[in-house]
């Protein structure tokens, strides 16, 4: 399928955040819709090759540009600076995740009853928290992603349907982190799924993580299976 892309932008909180958008070039219907979420480093090259990817299965796909004005980092220090105010302020992510969902919503090629969101590493905490305060999302996919629930009140049921990848060996995730986010979908009365890789580190389906004192190990082998999961998993959703 024939795809194009462009940058996108809007504003939130007097800061401009670029979108990656790309999509089947078919005009004349609604598309479903796929954001991904990225990892600490921020829009990239991996968030922009997912998007190219969802965008040839009939997606409109949108790398999310969600520290603002294209920032992206390279060291861990780079990227933990990005990220940390995110973390230290959940109400602020999750006011700038709904601001994305609801721009991209909007758009009169998108199928408003089928938005879903992937998100890797710090980007599955984001997929996590719009599917926590039902930010309109149907579906939501973890990949490697960090579990820890905000601090303020939540809904008490999830209407998304959420797949969550996780790798055994992910030093980031202890055992008690994977019982407690179980319990939580449980307990809001999502329709969710856990799979589980023995032998998965975190960042399992990044070519480019390979720092096992740190923790980051690419898998291919785990990348091609998660590849099958989200591929039947977005089929059955949108």
């Amino acid at each position: 399928m024939k795809t194009t892309q462009e940058i996108r932008s809007i504003v939130h909180n007097n800061q401009r955040l670029d979108l990656f958008y790309s999509w089947p070039k078919e005009n004349g219907k609604k598309w479903p819709v796929v954001l991904i979420f990225s990892p600490w480093s921020g829009r990239d090259h991996f968030a922009e090759h997912k998007a190219h990817w969802l965008s040839r299965m009939g997606y409109i796909a949108v790398a999310v540009d969600l520290y603002g004005e294209g920032k992206t980092g390279e060291t861990r220090e780079e990227c933990s600076a990005l990220m940390i105010p995110f973390v230290n302020d959940r109400a602020f992510l999750r006011d700038r995740i709904k601001a994305i969902i609801d721009h991209v919503k909007q758009d009169s090629a998108v199928d408003s009853s089928k938005v879903a969101a992937i998100g890797y590493c710090f980007g599955g905490l984001c997929v996590l928290d719009a599917v926590r305060n039902n930010l309109g999302l149907c579906a939501g996919v973890s990949i490697h992603g960090l579990y820890g629930k905000p601090d303020y009140n939540l809904p008490t049921v999830y209407s998304a349907k959420v797949l969550t990848l996780h790798g055994q060996k992910d030093p980031m995730i202890s055992r008690d982190d994977v019982s407690a986010l179980q319990d939580e979908l449980q307990n809001a009365g999502a329709d969710w799924q856990m799979m589980t890789y023995g032998l998965g580190y975190h960042a399992f389906t990044n070519p480019e993580a390979d720092d096992p004192d740190f923790g980051t190990v690419f898998n291919a082998d785990l990348d091609d299976r998660t590849t099958k999961y989200v591929t039947a998993f977005l089929t059955e959703v949108l």
